[in-house]
């Protein structure tokens, strides 16, 4: 059975090539990246992560070595989610108000829609607390590697 659907290298390809036109071209300077780009950005990297989480549990007990770098660049990309998460909180709200000290301490979501990006950092912590411990997320070079 042929199909007319590029293979999955292609769609990555095409996926790579849409971030680097919108880097080019829709980042203006002098301007803070807003917090509907930041949502955005925090979409696509949770989707990244999502797409290295299959990639690791598909390779691992096939290529254990490659398995370890890939379980190590998972925890990586869930530091930036993290990071990501944090910088729309903090990042200025449409009508220009910028979150409270109390309110970024107290980690309060803002609301729906705004909690969207809140419920979709849920959902990957649930998946990163089955594959990983305290002690990977926190070490300076997670994980032992294989050679």
């Amino acid at each position: 059975m042929t199909h007319d659907l590029p293979d999955r290298c292609d769609l990555l390809r095409f996926a790579s090539a849409a971030i680097d036109v919108h880097h080019h071209t829709r980042l203006a300077d002098g301007e803070a990246v807003s917090r509907t780009e930041l949502d955005d950005l925090h979409a696509h990297t949770v989707a990244l992560f999502g797409l290295l989480d299959t990639a690791t549990t598909r390779t691992r007990p096939h290529a254990p070595a490659a398995g370890d770098h890939l379980h190590n660049a998972r925890i990586r990309l869930w530091q930036v989610c993290e990071h990501l998460h944090d910088a729309y909180h903090a990042a200025p709200r449409a009508d220009g108000r910028r979150p409270t000290r109390e309110a970024c301490a107290s980690r309060l979501p803002d609301g729906a829609p705004d909690l969207t990006i809140c419920q979709r950092r849920a959902v990957t912590a649930a998946r990163l607390r089955q594959i990983t411990t305290p002690a990977d997320l926190h070490a300076p070079a997670p994980g032992l590697l294989r050679r």
